[in-house]
């Protein structure tokens, strides 16, 4: 059984393994249903260079992504490494969010429960289960969709509605995360989509839903002092699980 180590000794090790990290990512949102073929983007900046962003390029199916594959472009659109160009939104949206907020790693997707849930004028999630508990004013929201991305002012805009949160609803639109890592930021996106469809499948059912009270909210997203886990181990263990899935079932994003 193949082992992924998600830290790496020197910086071009670092860089290879972010790629792989990328594509990894890439190919799991295919895996889990969050993909919509060649659209939508996720982003990483290139390790020690915060102005330079990872990202597949355009016109490729997410299922098609390796680490050699990816490109590099900055936030004028310029290819600095690897063949392809960056799709406009991908720019519009991504760059401004990695300058502003600082955000290592950021994903944008469509993924259908959190659409779903966003399609809808109340589209808060609600603290009702243990997994939306930890999403607990973690989420940003963007009330008004204003179209396609066209120009880094919509980045800007978005970020500005950021600010220290980790999560954002689209309305209308979809979902964005970010984190240091990609193991944090997917599996943010992970459990999100889980939480969305619990509650849109509750909610079809016309009955009343049962919000957690405030002091259970608080319990479940502070860590127990006995846990031999922290959160950062959680997403590194998460993600090294998934990635053995892919070698399994999608093998050669690490090429």
């Amino acid at each position: 059984m193949t082992v992924h180590a998600l830290h790496t000794p020197s910086n071009s090790d670092e860089i290879r393994q972010t790629k792989i990290h990328l594509a990894a990512a890439l190919r799991l949102a295919v895996h889990d249903g969050f993909d919509e073929g060649i659209d939508n983007h996720f982003t990483v900046c290139v390790p020690g260079q915060e102005d330079q962003y990872m990202v597949l390029p355009f016109g490729l199916h997410w299922s098609e992504a390796s680490a050699s594959n990816l490109m590099v472009f900055n936030e004028a659109g310029e290819t600095l490494q690897g063949d392809g160009v960056v799709e406009l939104s991908a720019r519009s949206i991504h760059a401004p969010l990695h300058r502003i907020s600082g955000a290592k790693v950021v994903l944008h997707t469509h993924q259908p429960w959190a659409l779903a849930l966003n399609m809808l004028k109340d589209n808060r999630l609600l603290a009702a289960t243990q997994t939306a508990a930890f999403f607990h004013e973690r989420i940003a929201y963007d009330d008004t969709y204003t179209g396609l991305a066209a120009s880094l002012n919509e980045g800007e805009r978005l970020a500005s509605l950021l600010q220290d949160k980790s999560v954002m609803f689209l309305k209308n639109h979809g979902v964005i995360t970010v984190g240091n890592t990609v193991a944090q930021a997917y599996r943010l996106l992970y459990k999100l989509e889980k939480a969305c469809k619990t509650q849109v499948l509750a909610m079809s059912t016309g009955r009343p839903i049962n919000i957690l009270e405030e002091h259970v909210i608080d319990k479940v997203r502070t860590p127990s002092k006995d846990d031999r886990h922290s959160r950062s181990e959680r997403e590194r263990l998460y993600f090294e699980a998934m990635m053995r899935v892919l070698d399994r079932v999608n093998p050669g994003y690490a090429d």
